[in-house]
């Protein structure tokens, strides 16, 4: 309290109580605040940390005490457990608190800052972050993506599109034709004249599950599913072959890996390689190398994640594989799958539809 008013009585514009060490739970931060803001004239801040788990409620709290600042960082990155984090802080403030902390508009770009930040931390950006993951507003069950369509305020706090997100309808072995019926939806296509399209989606979906795929995070795999059943689908290249190569020398860091790639466009062969950190990173920039004179939109995508998933453990090396490709074009981030037991394949198989949704969703 000396130092507090010490810093008062020295014309500090605002004074911030900090939990550095994140281990204050929010009842005796309450208490502490209705106790030190008696004492001074100050306005005062919060600065949480979020080794308890409770940075953003510390922050709300505080600033339902008449806090004027709060202090964080986006996505809640930092030390140990991190901060709190301000695109939940402000969320919370402007839709819940009815705060003009910043405009409609603002809170619109919310999600994609959050995005933007993560990329340029190089780091994946978190699904299940509130209000700006990816999963925030994601629905899988049939019967919960019913009951969505028919009131959304059943599962969803606040409309997505105010914090710059979108509902998400997950197609999983919980799956229905409603879930596909809203995935359509969200697609703006229409198949009420050809409703066998539906069925036909349905059991393609329930199929490739059989075979280990996995639709959760892959909704551009899905989208090619869809439009291959619509017969809508015109494949923008054709692959000739590819091999892949790797070696390493004696030493530990001669570790070499080139990709070669055949793929015809339109009737006209190209054939290119390149090199890589890895055969996946190869076949991409090999591919990438092949297509970029025809498709010059690639440009703008890259791969931002990259996961491989062993469908069968029992089988030991010789196990099936999911493999998961996230990918960006710094406007929408979207998933495809591949399934094999060769990982390559898996790989291939994942990255090819990364490519061909991207170049379906600039036609």
């Amino acid at each position: 309290m000396k130092t507090i008013q010490a810093a008062s009585d020295a014309g500090a514009e605002i004074i911030v109580f900090c939990d550095t060490n994140g281990g204050t739970l929010t009842e005796r931060l309450q208490e502490i605040i209705k106790n030190v803001k008696d004492e001074i004239s100050t306005p005062f801040g919060i600065h949480a940390h979020n080794d308890s788990g409770v940075a953003v409620a510390n922050s709300l709290a505080a600033v339902n005490l008449g806090a004027k600042q709060v202090q964080g960082t986006i996505n809640g990155l930092g030390e140990r457990c991190g901060n709190a984090d301000l695109c939940t802080v402000i969320a919370n403030l402007k839709l819940k608190y009815d705060s003009d902390c910043v405009s409609d508009s603002q809170l619109k770009k919310i999600t994609r800052v959050a995005r933007y930040v993560s990329e340029l931390a190089n780091q994946p950006h978190r699904d299940n972050l509130p209000f700006v993951g990816q999963s925030s507003f994601a629905h899988k069950g049939g019967i919960h993506v019913s009951a969505v369509q028919k009131n959304a305020l059943c599962y969803e706090h606040v409309e997505p599109e105010k914090v710059g997100n979108r509902r998400r309808v997950l197609i999983s072995e919980q799956s229905g034709r409603s879930n596909i019926a809203a995935k359509l939806a969200e697609y703006d296509i229409d198949v009420k004249d050809d409703p066998g399209v539906l069925e036909l989606i349905v059991k393609e979906v329930k199929n490739k599950e059989h075979l280990g795929y996995h639709f959760e995070g892959a909704d551009g795999s899905l989208r090619i599913i869809i439009e291959k059943a619509r017969q809508k689908h015109r494949p923008f290249f054709s692959l000739s072959g590819f091999r892949v190569i790797i070696e390493r020398g004696a030493r530990k860091d001669n570790l070499t890996t080139e990709a070669t790639i055949k793929v015809s466009v339109n009737g006209r062969e190209e054939h290119t390689a390149a090199n890589g950190d890895g055969p996946v990173n190869a076949m991409d920039n090999a591919l990438r190398k092949a297509l970029y004179m025809f498709y010059p939109v690639l440009t703008d995508m890259h791969l931002v994640d990259y996961k491989v998933r062993i469908i069968d453990s029992r089988e030991g090396t010789a196990a099936k594989v999911r493999v998961l490709i996230e990918s960006t074009d710094g406007q929408e981030n979207w998933g495809t799958v591949g399934v094999s037991e060769n990982i390559i394949e898996a790989s291939w198989e994942a990255l090819v539809d990364a490519v061909e949704y991207k170049l379906l969703k600039s036609q």
